[in-house]
């Protein structure tokens, strides 16, 4: 039952010490959030009203905003409005995610400019088992069947626990004004169908439905908790964060439970099912990308490094050398091996100057020394076992004409190396 002892004890579970808090409070003029409305009047809370008028339902949009800017003025309540106006283009579909979305960015404006710590909405239980139907049909897995969250993003929803029957029988008892949204009773989109036709056919199926999906819901939620707290562990266990990226154990990650790995990889961006199992079946060498990170399958592990710090192989970047005394120095910065030392000697003449670093490129070839015929530079890398980002790291040594004189430090091209008549001789050395 809705009472206002009720909804304060619900408000103090999901938003401890809320007397000290600033709200703004997303008021259409429905019965839901005018009750809310009236609950944060009478506990005489810090709070702030933002109204949207979509000019959707000519008159009846603008008797919503009546209602709710009228009872803001009678009860001093700092009042904010967005009216929809050609600028904002209203698209020929998806009606509803243009709309969530122009509120939601003029309630964050509105938290911004005023410092208000939480954004309240009016969503019921009557929601809650819309959302779960609706994730239902989409397969959203165990985090759309959980619900709408009472707290999330500075986002608080009080009224969840409490029925639309309950919201309605407040509204009475208080003689709280309130104006319906007809379009509602349209059954044009999945929700109102829902909510028109389906939800009524369940409630009919028992009168005790929605508390005992409530109980469902809270059971779910456990589980959900137990299951992320268990995944949480694991990732602790298989994932070692280093300066050049994330490195995930292959063998123990493939030795996972599908749930654990799907769950760990949704972290980085990794969500769709397709994804994830070409990820699992990688050979080495292999590179996938979510919004955010790039992932390596090396030989016996995954590395994930951010989108951003990853550097591509056609890279432009380059590092012009000087020849001081037949002599050039590379800089230490730019070889990544250990134990880098190493000096070679080319023939003056086979070269075209000035010499430079570069990256690798798509499709570089070089004639290693030592070795017959030549080598493609990403074959070499595979064939030395280099880890993925030590190879992104790799400079060669190239002169004018791009030619590739050497991968620094590890193996000189023979093709320009100094010979025994060689009139001139440069070293290049670290």
């Amino acid at each position: 039952m809705l009472t206002t002892e009720n909804f304060l004890q619900q408000l103090e579970e999901i938003c401890p010490h809320f007397s000290d808090r600033k709200f703004l409070l997303a008021v259409s003029g429905g019965a839901d959030s005018m009750v809310l409305l009236h609950l944060f009047q009478t506990a005489g809370l810090n709070f702030q009203v933002a109204h949207v008028n979509y000019k959707l339902r000519a008159e009846d949009s603008n008797l919503d905003q009546k209602t709710v800017e009228d009872f803001c003025k009678k009860n001093h309540i700092p009042f904010h409005l967005y009216q929809v106006s050609e600028k904002d283009k209203k698209p020929q579909n998806s009606i509803q995610n243009w709309a969530r979305d122009l509120r939601y960015g003029f309630f964050r404006k509105i938290q911004e400019k005023e410092n208000l710590d939480f954004l309240v909405t009016a969503h019921h239980l009557n929601d809650q088992l819309e959302t779960f139907l609706i994730n239902l049909s989409k397969a959203s897995g165990i985090r759309g069947l959980t619900g709408i969250p009472a707290n999330e993003n500075q986002i608080l929803r009080p009224l969840l626990p409490f029925s639309k029957d309950e919201i309605y029988a407040f509204a009475e008892t208080h003689e709280i004004e309130f104006r319906e949204d007809l379009s509602n009773q349209k059954s044009d989109y999945l929700r109102n169908k829902i909510r028109n036709e389906i939800r009524p056919k369940l409630l009919e199926t028992n009168a005790h439905f929605l508390r005992n999906f409530a109980k469902s819901l809270d059971y779910l939620n456990q589980i959900k908790d137990f299951a992320d707290e268990k995944v949480q562990e694991t990732t602790r266990e298989l994932l070692v964060e280093k300066e050049n990226g994330i490195f995930i154990d292959k063998p123990e990650f493939l030795n996972q439970h599908y749930f654990v790995q799907f769950e760990i990889l949704r972290t980085f961006g990794f969500d769709k099912e397709k994804q994830i199992n070409k990820i699992l079946e990688a050979e080495n060498g292999k590179t996938f990308h979510s919004g955010t990170y790039t992932l390596f399958a090396d030989r016996n592990q995954f590395v994930l490094k951010k989108s951003s710090e990853v550097n591509s192989d056609d890279s432009t970047e380059e590092i012009s050398l000087e020849v001081i005394e037949n002599t050039v120095v590379i800089p230490p910065n730019h070889s990544t091996s250990e134990d880098s030392s190493f000096e070679w000697f080319f023939d003056a003449e086979k070269l075209c100057f000035p010499l430079k670093l570069r990256k690798k490129k798509p499709g570089d070839t070089f004639y290693p020394i030592g070795m017959i015929g030549k080598k493609k530079i990403s074959k070499f890398f595979r064939d030395e076992k280099l880890p993925i980002f030590a190879q992104q790291e790799i400079w060669l040594l190239c002169d004018a004409n791009d030619d590739v004189l050497g991968i620094v430090p590890f193996r000189q091209d023979r093709r320009f190396s100094a010979e025994e008549n060689s009139a001139k001789t440069i070293k290049v050395k670290r």
